[in-house]
């Protein structure tokens, strides 16, 4: 009865808006299509401005099937090629050199890539998991929302002709199987693990002639890999929850920024899915997935940030004297597992290599890429220790937060299936209650394991990165069982660090520790994060500023969108003042450039004076600053950066005072005057004429600034002076939504998609969402069936199977 009713709503919804809400010339609008559906799966599908689609099924296999179908209409190529990813076919059609695809492993090459995900498909890895019963394994409603995905891709790919000239013709873009779809999942979940060393181990080989007497691992090197590894991470975010204590009505407010890459397989995009009675939520899902990843409904909204706990550790291998691929446990000898792997490659015979795997995981060695600097000799090895390899339960995360009706049920539904691999979730609902919550899946190392069974190389590497490395040779040092763990040998939900009902909840990729100054988290597992430690620019500013917001109080969804375009540069704040002062003070104006020669820095002076301290499009000295604030960073170590040392007793204002006397100092404002004036770039440009990006022809003057900087906004671009500056954005602020709730039953919630919903160059919707983010506006969210109804760019379409 209950599925008959749903096919009974969804009929009348297609009837109601195909003949009653759209004008008779409505199907003569350029891009109108429908597709009569004659039996198998089928979805509406409303479009409104900027080409968002909002989903109506009757069932998840129908939500399914009219996500891939939507998705695949604007991203076809996109996701073909991270498809061919998962396969392991990159080697087969682009060639076995460097990838072009690291949205779903860190892979330097095409080959790497292609053994790793060959191995896991081999292995079968990806099957195993989806056949586990729930929750180990996923639902029946997600099954069906990764078949329904599969099919609606498939059809979209039957029905329609590729114009996308990144993959238009291409023998790689196919058809692909539910199985192809959990891949990508599985991808996802272990990127912050396997997926972050597949260099390392695809390139793994047991010991011969001089490597057999290789040195040993150092300490601070693997330290200062694992934070390079983090610290050079494309992705990262801030996310605030407001509580009803200060928001004008006493409901909720949630603003979510995450900084994902603008190119590639990690881009969001947006839509509406609704199975009436069942199911209406709102948001950004990553590309390839069937369920909404960060969004909102009508009672609770939620984003998310990548969490500092270290989703992974490594176990030293004591070996047989005899034979490097056998190690010990308690004395007794183990075989490594051979998992020899072949891959097709393009104009060349293919090629077949050998990983190691053990019951820790799969061997690691240095492979010369950036990974951990780890020698496989004829005494020791090391095993990567993923828990997230075992894990395909993100989706049914995500599908119960858009169920919730509170931040209760956003909580429960981490609990309950425990499967985000390495973010933290910000939330707030429609009664006002915030929450902040690192509910990841790291390995189970609690600091008493950690100090009673870590290798000297754990000893320096766990307090210091949060890096375990235990000792394989003991089967007690194995992580144990929490009771409320889903998952053998990860942490329970009474483990993880949680702030409820804080009157502000922030993160911005620190630890927990801050999360409210006020009400600061402790106690915690080191492995989760540090405390106590300085916290990083962006993060000082985000605590700033969402205090001062919290403390004035009467907040609403303008003063959210007011925070997102801020532009506010904390360390401009900070130091640009002191550097002016320096600058004037240089004898005769001039500065020693690294080159030993003079330069004529008296000009940049005045102007990094005048700097208004943002990243806003308009702003001179915004570059200046920036080029200079690079360079001077890359010399100075960050504990001799400043005068005024960094305090636990005043971590948001600390540390402070920047250290003009640095020899670096002058020579960083040199080096960057004569840059400027190289590339024929004023010192006082507006920042928007450098920082842009190119869409249908045209230049798009893009706000925000980077991570060095401290800004909110966060964008990022690789400097090409010949072509003007930052002429591309590679990552920075994504899928942003600014939401809160008035009592209509509707929520109050304004979009952003900031590189716009298609990549194709031939869509409408490939820069629309872009300009937008450029002149600081947003898009209204319909989310309300009245409010779909009544948008002047209402097109709909029913697809299906035939």
């Amino acid at each position: 009865m209950r599925s008959h009713l749903r096919r009974l709503a969804v009929a009348a919804v297609a009837l109601f808006t195909a003949s009653s809400a759209l004008p008779a010339a409505a199907a003569a609008r350029p891009g109108h299509q429908e597709h009569p559906a004659h039996g198998g799966l089928s979805a509406v599908i409303r479009y409104t401005e900027y080409g968002i689609p909002h989903i109506v099924a009757g069932n998840y296999a129908d939500l399914g099937f009219g996500t891939g179908w939507a998705q695949a209409a604007d991203q076809v190529c996109t996701l073909a090629d991270g498809f061919v990813t998962v396969r392991g076919e990159r080697s087969r059609f682009f060639g076995p050199a460097a990838t072009t695809d690291q949205s779903l492993s860190s892979a330097s090459s095409n080959l790497s890539s292609d053994l790793y995900f060959r191995g896991v498909q081999q292995a079968g890895t990806v099957r195993k998991l989806m056949a586990a019963p729930a929750p180990l394994g996923p639902s029946a409603d997600v099954r069906d929302l990764m078949r329904g995905f599969a099919a609606g891709y498939d059809a979209w790919l039957r029905q329609n002709r590729i114009d996308d000239p990144a993959c238009r013709g291409a023998a790689w873009v196919r058809p692909v199987t539910t199985l192809d779809v959990a891949a990508r999942f599985y991808a996802l979940a272990v990127l912050g693990g396997q997926g972050g060393a597949v260099d390392d181990i695809t390139g793994a080989r047991p010991p011969t002639g001089a490597t057999a007497h290789a040195p040993g691992a150092d300490a601070q090197a693997l330290v200062k890999a694992v934070r390079a590894r983090t610290a050079d991470a494309d992705m990262g975010s801030n996310a605030v929850a407001f509580s009803g204590a200060t928001t004008a009505n006493g409901r909720g407010l949630l603003l979510g920024n995450p900084h994902y890459p603008w190119q590639g397989g990690r881009r969001f995009w947006q839509s509406q899915q609704t199975i009436p009675g069942e199911l209406n939520v709102a948001g950004g899902s990553l590309l390839g997935s069937p369920t909404v990843s960060i969004g909102y409904n009508a009672h609770v909204a939620w984003s998310h940030t990548v969490a500092t706990g270290v989703p992974y550790n490594l176990t030293r291998l004591t070996l047989a004297p005899s034979d490097p691929t056998v190690y010990l446990v308690d004395g007794e000898p183990e075989r490594m597992t051979r998992r020899t792997v072949t891959v097709a490659v393009e104009h060349g015979a293919p090629v077949t290599r050998t990983q190691w795997w053990t019951r820790y995981g799969p061997v690691v060695a240095d492979s010369g890429h950036g990974g951990p600097p780890l020698p496989w000799t004829t005494t020791t090895a090391y095993a990567l220790s993923d828990p997230n390899a075992a894990n395909m339960r993100f989706a049914d995360t995500s599908l119960g937060f858009g169920r919730a009706r509170s931040t209760a049920d956003v909580l429960a539904s981490l609990d309950r299936h425990q499967g985000l691999p390495w973010v933290n979730t910000i939330a707030a609902d429609s009664s006002g209650h915030s929450l902040y919550t690192q509910s990841q899946v790291p390995p189970r190392i609690t600091d008493e394991l950690a100090a009673r069974c870590s290798t000297d190389l754990g000893r320096v590497t766990y307090p210091q990165a949060g890096l375990a490395v235990l000792d394989g040779s003991r089967g007690d040092c194995a992580p144990g069982n929490d009771p409320d763990a889903v998952q053998p040998g990860t942490f329970g939900p009474a483990r993880m660090p949680t702030l409820k009902d804080a009157p502000y909840a922030e993160n911005s990729n620190n630890s927990a520790w801050l999360a409210n100054a006020d009400r600061p988290l402790t106690g915690y597992e080191r492995i989760f994060g540090d405390v106590g430690t300085a916290r990083s620019p962006r993060t000082r500013g985000a605590i700033e500023q969402v205090a001062a917001l919290a403390k004035r109080g009467g907040l609403t969804v303008r003063d959210l969108q007011n925070q997102e375009f801020t532009n506010r540069s904390p360390v401009g704040d900070l130091a640009a003042a002191d550097a002016a002062r320096a600058c004037a003070a240089l004898p005769g104006g001039t500065a020693t450039a690294s080159d030993g020669t003079k330069a004529d820095v008296g000009a940049a002076c005045p102007v990094l004076g005048a700097w208004d301290r943002t990243m806003n499009t308009g702003s001179r000295g915004a570059l200046l600053f920036d080029r200079f604030w690079r360079r001077l960073t890359a010399a100075v170590p960050a504990d001799l950066l400043w005068t005024v040392p960094f305090s636990a007793a005043d971590p948001v204002y600390t540390p402070n005072t920047l250290n003009t006397g640095a020899p670096a100092f002058a020579t960083a404002l040199a080096d960057t005057v004569r840059e400027l004036r190289t590339a024929g770039i004023a010192l006082d440009s507006p920042l928007g004429e450098h920082q842009f990006v190119v869409r249908d022809g045209a230049r798009i003057p893009v706000p925000g600034g980077s991570e060095r900087l401290g800004v909110w906004n966060k964008v990022e671009g690789v400097w090409n002076a010949a072509r003007g500056g930052y002429p591309e954005v590679t990552t920075g602020s994504s899928h942003i939504q600014a939401v809160g709730w008035d009592g209509s039953g509707c929520p109050v919630a304004r979009t952003l998609l900031t590189y716009s919903q298609s990549s194709n160059p031939n869509s409408p919707h490939f820069g629309d969402q872009t300009r937008l983010f450029s002149g600081e506006k947003w898009v209204t969210a319909r989310f309300c069936e009245r409010d779909v109804l009544s948008s002047p760019a209402l097109r709909v379409v029913r697809v299906s199977e035939h």
